[in-house]
């Protein structure tokens, strides 16, 4: 079982950077693709970036690519989303999530989730 816990969430400007963390606790840390998703209210919940177990593979949707960094730390069990010239449209609660089984951009493939973080970008 890998419990999963978000921080690093808040208010920022259109334009500004956020920095969010996810910390994991059980299970082997570097047998698990990690993600990132978020939803907004009223939508679906959304892919925002991967990344590998062993971190040499990364994957962002065009919405993202660019302005969005994942990285991990498997020493430190920890997973990181840079966040960059946020827009409004960022706005949303962000997911940690980790599967073992698959690389992939669905969330239905993961099995762990964090109980999120808001993130709040204003105009």
């Amino acid at each position: 079982q890998v419990q999963l816990r978000e921080s690093g969430g808040g208010l920022v400007q259109a334009g500004g950077s956020l920095r969010l963390s996810c910390v994991a606790s059980g299970g082997t840390f570097v047998s698990y693709t990690l993600a990132w998703f978020r939803q907004a209210p009223g939508k679906e919940r959304e892919f925002v970036a991967l990344v590998s177990g062993n971190g040499r593979f990364t994957y962002y949707p065009d919405s993202v690519k660019d302005r969005f960094t994942i990285s991990r730390d498997n020493a430190k069990n920890t997973v990181s989303l840079q966040m960059n010239t946020l827009k409004p449209e960022d706005t949303a609660v962000y997911y940690c999530a980790a599967d073992r089984d698959s690389i992939a951009s669905r969330p239905q493939a993961y099995e762990y989730w964090g109980q999120g973080t808001q993130v709040t970008v204003s105009s």
